[in-house]
Order: structure tokens, then sequence, then C-alpha cells
């Protein structure tokens, strides 16, 4: 005799083939409807089906770097994606169940022509019958995902404290991991890093947080910004990075750390997708190395950018020009900024006159070589710069030298121009040309480019004080 129904239960969720085709097609017209209304009435750009089949190159895989239009148009379609993506996955996995066909195998589901591929096997491979178990003897992957629940639920004791920390302690873990991977294996500051590891941290923590049963929004979010402060805790205590960079990162990095939570708080709150959980965590791990490996080969060139400061100096461009080409020790700083451990400038040095002088700008960490290629005095003082120090010291509890310190913000050519003004003033501008690899640019751009200003600034100052302070009969 046969059990009650009340005691069986399938071992798995499920898709067969033909709701899987179908599903399929239609999430691929409705998706290529909205891409194509996007493209051609938004943004005035042609859109065909072989869009999707274009494998990634240097401008997918560097999209904050392109100009602003292209970028906001790759920043759309890619938010638009999301949704598709996250239905994508689940029904698969339901598929790969259905046809008892390797899980691991979801990862396809990331590489484009090939998770085509992956479709049609799972559209060609018949369904094989899903057995019924009795509760009492739980074989089924689902089951198994059952009892982990309830351990889970038996160790925390349904304490969303208890629980919360749980989270936190397998999230930062793994999160830190990746991190090294990235900055400190294949020191690559990308994508993967800035971006795929903070969001990456905000979902997994909150899907860990929500395992047993779902959690508040508030909660989930107060797990998933604790996780972020201790990973940047771990990374300076594990000497990958210092203190100042750290908090650099911070306004941008909690911000995706927030908006991670917040989908993992939509997934983990609706029972239909939670069981899909784990294989999304997984997913995610797999996924940002991949994309770490791919940036540290295809890296894409950053551009050059200008920082302009003036003065204005009352005394005449001549005796201005005598303290521009070299000028004496400045005092030390009492700005935070440089006190914080940026470097700065001390004095200024040159040997010889006219182009092919050379000069040197003396930092805290180094000096700058500065070869002079225009000298038109006293108007123009234009130089490259063919060696620098590092561009900080960093604040940590041990001496590091993370590799953003080299060959990362570089600067290229300087120049000083001086023009002649009523009543014998002069106005004095410093210009200097240099590249930031940090990515994204428009992000830590805004951060060099202070810090070039103010650096600006020190120097231009003290070469108005010396003018000022010459007598009125100075030349």
């Amino acid at each position: 005799m046969s059990p009650p129904s009340s005691f069986l239960r399938p071992t798995t969720a499920a898709i067969d083939r033909l709701p899987y085709l179908v599903t399929g097609l239609v999430l691929f017209l409705v998706k290529y409807g909205i891409d194509w209304l996007i493209s051609t009435q938004l943004f005035g750009r042609p859109w065909t089906p072989l869009n999707y089949l274009i494998w990634p190159d240097e401008r997918t895989l560097h999209i904050f770097d392109l100009p602003e239009a292209d970028r906001v148009y790759a920043v759309t379609l890619l938010a638009v994606s999301l949704p598709f993506i996250c239905i994508g996955v689940i029904l698969t996995v339901y598929r790969l169940r259905a046809a008892q066909l390797p899980l691991p195998l979801i990862l396809l589901f990331f590489l484009p022509i090939v998770n085509l591929v992956l479709f049609l096997v799972l559209v060609i491979v018949p369904t094989r019958p899903l057995e019924v178990e009795e509760v009492h003897e739980p074989l089924g992957e689902g089951i198994r995902l059952i009892r982990l629940r309830k351990k889970h639920l038996e160790a925390t004791g349904g304490s969303a404290f208890k629980t919360g920390l749980l989270a936190v302690a397998l999230s930062v873990p793994l999160t830190a991991g990746v991190v090294a991977l990235g900055a400190v294996v294949l020191q690559n500051y990308g994508f993967g890093l800035f971006v795929g590891s903070p969001f990456a941290l905000g979902l997994i923590s909150v899907l860990l947080f929500g395992f047993s049963r779902p959690q508040s929004i508030g909660n989930c979010i107060r797990v998933a910004l604790a996780a972020g402060t201790l990973v940047g805790l771990v990374i300076l205590l594990l000497a990958f990075e210092g203190a100042l960079c750290l908090i650099m990162l911070a306004p941008f990095a909690y911000v995706l750390t927030f908006l991670g939570a917040l989908v993992g708080y939509a997934i983990q709150s609706r029972p239909w997708a939670s069981p899909q959980s784990p294989y999304l965590c997984l997913a995610l791990l797999a996924f940002l190395p991949g994309v770490m490996a791919a940036e540290s080969l295809n890296e894409a060139m950053p551009e050059v950018r200008a920082v302009r400061t003036e003065v204005v100096i009352a005394a005449s461009p001549e005796r201005v020009w005598q303290n521009v080409i070299a000028f004496p020790p400045l005092a030390e700083p009492d700005d935070w900024l440089f006190r914080s451990g940026i470097a700065y400038p001390k004095c200024a040095t040159i040997q010889g006159t006219g182009p092919g002088a050379v000069r040197h700008c003396v930092f805290s960490t180094g000096a700058f070589v500065e070869p002079i290629d225009v000298w038109d005095a006293p108007t123009l003082l234009r130089f490259r710069v063919t060696d620098q120090p590092p561009p900080m010291q960093e604040w940590s509890p041990y001496e590091i030298h993370p590799p953003h310190l080299d060959h990362y913000l570089v600067s290229q050519q300087g120049e000083f121009r001086l023009t002649a003004l009523p009543d014998g003033r002069t106005r004095l501008e410093g210009t200097t040309w240099y590249t930031n690899r940090m990515w994204p640019a428009a992000y830590w751009g805004l951060w060099s480019d202070y810090i070039i200003h103010r650096i600006h600034l020190r120097v231009l100052e003290h070469i108005r004080s010396l003018a000022e302070a010459e007598p009125p009969g100075a030349p």
C-alpha cells in the first residue's frame, strides 16, 4: 500500500523542455524589444539580434572608461539585463535538475555564445523522471537543502543577531580572498575589484543571513554594511591595503554593498527564489575571478587628464620666473591631506638652462625628474616627467607597498605659464597632465584631480610668497 500523499514530496524543483524553450523564447523576444526601443528610440543607435553574439572586447570590459554617451548607453543596457539574468539563472538551474545534469554547468550561462549551446542542449536532452521520496528517508537535493536550513536554524536559534554573525563570518573571508586575488595576485584595480566585490558582498551576506528564514530589510542592510566594514578591516590588518585608500574607496563601496543588499533582500524574501540562493552565491564567487582575470589580460589605456591651477602674484613675470624654475625648501605642511600620507612637494632644483635642462621637484616620497622641453622665459616652462616617486605613503600597521603605488597614477607632463597683468602683476598657471589606471576613472579621477590641485596650490602659493617678498628693485 502506498503511503499517504502528505508523506510524499518531490526531491527537486524542475522544468520540462517545452516550458523551458517557450519561456526562454518569450524572455528573449521581450528583452530584444526592450533593447531595440532603448537603442533606437532613446539613443538613436541600431540594434539587431547579432548584438547578442559579440564576444566581449575592450569596450565591453571597460564600459565606464568609454566616452560619456557610450558609457550611459552601455550602463542602461546592463541595468535592463539584470532581471532577465536572474530569471534565466533560476530557470536554467531548474532545467539542469530536470535533466539530472551537473548543476555547476550553470556557470556556462554567463559565457557569451557558449550559453546558447547550453540552452540548445537543455532543450534537446529529455527530462528524467523526478523520484518521490518519503519524508523520513530524504534522498533528494531539495530535502538536503531543507535539512541544511534546519541545522542553520538550530545553530542560530532563530536569533537575527546570531544569524547575522554567521552570515558575516562566512561572507567576509570569501570577499577578502577575492580582493586579495584581484589586487595582490592579478594586480588589477578594475570592475571586478571595485564594483563586483562590494556588490557581491552585499548580496551574498544577505542571502546567507536569510538562508533559514526571511529577514527584514533593515536587518539585511545592517548586516551587509557591517560585513563591508569588516572586509575593510581585514584588508588593512592583512596588509593588502592602507587605511587612506580604504577611506577614499569607502563611499563608493558602501553604495554598491547597499545595492547588493537590496537585491539579496528581494531574493531571500521570496520563497520561490530563495532555494536558488546557494547557486547564485557560487556563481558570483566563480564569476568575479573570471572578470578580474579578463580585465588583467585586456586592460584599457587610461585617458590623459589635465589639472590646471592658477594664482595672481603682485610681482613682474621676470621676478616670478626665477622662483618657478627652482625654489628653496618649503615649511613642513600642516594641511590634513599631506599629513595623511599624500606625497607633497618640498623643494625644486634645476641643472642647466634652456631646453634640455633637467629640473628635480623633490617630494616627501622622492624626486620627480623633469627634462625641460620648452624654456620661453619669462612666459612658459614646459617639461616631461621621466621618473617619479610613489604618490603616497600608506597608513598601515605594517610597512606595505600596494601595487597601485607603482605605475597607476602617472604624471606625464607639466608646465608653468606666466601672463603679465596690469599694475605689474602676474598670473601664474600650473598644469599637470597625468593618467590614472584606477577604475572607475570617473570616481578616482575626482580624488586625483583634487590631490593634484592641492599640490599645485602648495607650490604656487610658495612661489607667490617668495616673489612678493623680494625687494621692489629686484629683477
